[in-house]
């Protein structure tokens, strides 16, 4: 209000006229003094604009170089936790494909009955198709005496080495090593050294004294790969004295493609180092002429001269994180670095510092040769002044300098003003008030000052509150997930003869679809899968509430159409929403291996025999529950034999879609469940899962995933 007033009181003149006035005056008055000043001033103007651009460029040229190392630093920090995400990810991706393996291995030990009489190539002898069988090898002095029962059932693993290699391009081979002298190795070749002996192999010696899985420090590959590393993992039989080792090959190309090779800048690069501080791969790092049976040695950062190289060293070997600078290879450069905690390794990105601070010294150069050409110019003026107003410069010099200090003082003093409200503003007073009133811009920009920090007050406390609303919803969901997922069964019930497993994977952070094992009497179990309309919080509602009034239902009536209609009744009456749920219900009775089921809308199952390639579904008369108060339900009984397979399953699987919105459909799942028919019930669940991941590609899920997998043995 007082700068309004104080307007209308005082004529309101532009900046623009006001300094136009002031010029005209000390042109009319002191002419001559202005030229005289201005030809006395000048030589130590040229002077100050040179020291003030130098200067400018050293001030530069630091504020630049910190902002920027600052920035690479935060960046380098980030880039080595990303590579080392993506390590952990592919590294674990094998440690997981080992594991399968073994436990293919094992089952293959334990169970004659499913080794089966095939023909074993040696590498002097091409298969018609080298993509569908190993390469049987013999150390020397075992080709007289072969363990005939114990090459069967290794040669057995081709089952499982060609689906994981076709779906794993990381690998270079698969293979296990056999204490008796007996290699199986995938894909097929030709070229073995004569003398090689798994047994020697540093893979086999240190999977078998760790008796886990273990990962090779590099070593020249006898398959003409280069350099590589194994993931290894023994496996044995007491009983019948077999002690394998499973084994697949990473090449260290590989490594240096899909996890270190990030160029930095033009010079910098990624590196990979052990928990004994080797380093495992870097750019140019190559087997050279070594042969395979040469030992290999690499670089090892704790025994280097460089102390601080070491001390970064020991950093990343104790699985910190962190950026440092280090002086190596001719300057200094920065070093970050993240780990790879799967495997007890450690990613470093390097990237030398002048790199980082070149455009900061790019821009002092710019600054100091404008300040030469300015210093050049300001001379020639000096000169031409010097000529023309030496005779009017004592007569106009008092003048000029009563005029000039009145002026300054005049136009300085409401930026002055403003200063001191941009340092308050820029230390969190967002109350001060910026009191100017000359009637001109200089007003009106102050006014809008004052307005901007109020504006800005309440821009910050409206952030913070919707900032905290919305870490409380997210924590809430957090919560409700936590609490849904505690519905599902931690596992499903040990059943002899059965091999019966549940899967659940929700779309977002809570789902509408359950899975459930009910007992039923001393020799029966009730088996639920089921899916509510609807999505999110009110699904997930809706889900509670169904899986608990069909467990209680189902618990106390063995009869599934009395026990699935009751629970319809109450559904119904709890509804209010106009929500409904589809369920498939079934009696497993384990003596007399019959299922005895009902299906109220839901996806048929699907009931595949053994040694046939056909599906049937299991279809029955009924629609879904909640939908009216009374439902006619069909009951249909199904008897179950040796090695019949039962797949139930939501429509997240059947519906899920790619990047082009074609759905997955059944089938692409009668495909997978044949291609994996002879897996445990589990690895069938992960077969599927991955299939429908590696089909929907950069697709996010839509809808939840639900699986039971029901196996006769």
């Amino acid at each position: 209000m007082d700068g309004e007033g104080s307007g209308s009181r005082n004529l309101r003149l532009s900046v623009k006229t006001k300094i136009l006035l002031i010029f005209l005056m000390l042109s009319v008055s002191a002419l001559l003094v202005t030229g005289i000043l201005a030809f006395v001033q000048i030589g130590e103007v040229s002077r100050y604009a040179v020291e003030s651009s130098s200067s400018l460029g050293d001030r530069a040229v630091e504020d630049s170089t910190a902002a920027l190392e600052r920035d690479a630093r935060e960046s380098l920090l980030r880039l080595a936790r990303d590579q080392a995400y993506i390590s952990n990810i592919i590294f674990d991706r094998v440690s997981g494909e080992i594991d399968m393996m073994t436990g293919y291995a094992q089952k293959i030990q334990e169970d004659p009955s499913r080794i089966r009489p095939r023909h074993f190539y040696l590498q002097d002898e091409e298969p018609p198709d080298r993509t569908r069988t190993t390469v049987l090898f013999l150390s020397p002095g075992v080709e007289r005496n072969i363990p005939l029962e114990e090459r069967d059932a290794a040669g057995m693993m081709d089952d499982i080495f060609i689906p994981l290699f076709a779906a794993d391009r990381n690998l270079a081979a698969v293979y296990v090593g056999t204490e008796s002298g007996m290699s199986f190795i995938y894909p097929w070749f030709t070229g073995m050294d004569a003398s090689f002996d798994p047994r020697q192999r540093a893979w086999f010696t240190q999977a078998k004294s760790s008796g886990n899985t273990t990962w090779s420090e590099p070593y020249v590959d006898l398959l003409g790969h280069g350099l590589m590393m194994t993931c290894s993992k023994p496996v044995s039989n007491l009983e019948k004295g077999w002690f394998w080792v499973v084994g697949a090959d990473v090449t260290i190309e590989t490594i240096n493609r899909n996890i270190i090779g990030t160029q930095v800048g033009e010079s910098g690069y990624a590196m990979l180092i052990d928990q004994h501080g080797n380093v495992i791969t870097r750019p140019g790092l190559s087997s050279g002429d070594m042969r395979w049976d040469e030992s290999f040695v690499t670089e090892n950062l704790l025994e280097s001269s460089n102390e601080d190289l070491v001390s970064v060293a020991r950093e990343m070997t104790a699985g910190k994180e962190g950026v440092a600078t280090v002086r190596f290879g001719g300057g200094d450069r920065f070093l970050a670095y993240a780990p790879v905690r799967n495997v007890n390794w450690s990613v470093g990105v390097v990237m030398p510092v002048d790199e980082v601070i070149a455009p900061a010294l790019s821009t002092r150069t710019s600054i100091l040769g404008a300040s030469d050409e300015t210093a050049a110019h300001i001379t020639s003026q000096q000169d031409i002044l010097r000529t023309v107003f030496t005779a009017a410069f004592l007569i106009l010099l008092g003048v000029v300098g009563v005029l000039s200090l009145v002026f300054s003082r005049y136009l300085t003093k409401p930026l002055e003003e403003l200063k001191k409200g941009s340092e308050a503003i820029g230390h969190g007073d967002l109350d001060y008030q910026v009191n100017v009133h000359t009637g001109d811009e200089f007003e009106d920009l102050s006014n809008s000052f004052n307005h901007m920090a109020s504006d800005l007050k309440e821009h910050i406390r409206t952030l913070r509150l919707t900032t905290a609303e919305n870490e409380r919803i997210q924590k809430e969901l957090e919560i409700a997930r936590g609490i849904q997922q505690s519905f599902l069964p931690e596992s499903a019930p040990t059943i002899p003869g059965i091999d019966l497993e549940g899967f659940n994977l929700p779309a977002a952070e809570v789902g509408g679809d359950f899975y459930d094992f009910i007992p039923v009497g001393s020799t029966s179990w009730g088996l639920v899968i089921a899916d509510v309309s609807g999505k999110g919080v009110p699904a997930a509602l809706f889900m509670a509430l169904s899986r608990t009034l069909i467990r209680a239902s189902a618990s106390r009536n063995p009869d599934p159409v009395a026990s699935i209609r009751d629970a319809n009744r109450f559904i119904y009456l709890d509804s209010k929403t106009s929500m409904f749920v589809t369920l498939f219900y079934a009696i497993l009775d384990i003596r007399n291996k019959t299922l005895t089921f009902i299906n109220a809308g839901h996806n048929p199952p699907l009931l595949l025999h053994p040694g046939s390639d056909g599906i049937n579904l299991l279809k029955a008369r009924g629609i879904a529950l909640g939908v009216i108060d009374e439902v006619d339900l069909e009951s249909v009984e199904v008897r179950l034999d040796h090695g019949d397979l039962v797949v139930l399953y939501t429509d997240g699987v059947t519906e899920a879609t790619d990047e082009h919105d074609r759905e997955y459909g059944v089938e692409r799942l009668t495909s997978i469940i044949h291609k994996s028919r002879h897996l445990p019930a589990k690895e069938i669940i992960t077969s599927i899962v991955s299939d429908i991941a590696a089909f929907a590609g950069t697709r996010p899920q839509f809808d939840d995933i639900t699986l039971m997998i029901l196996k006769v043995d």
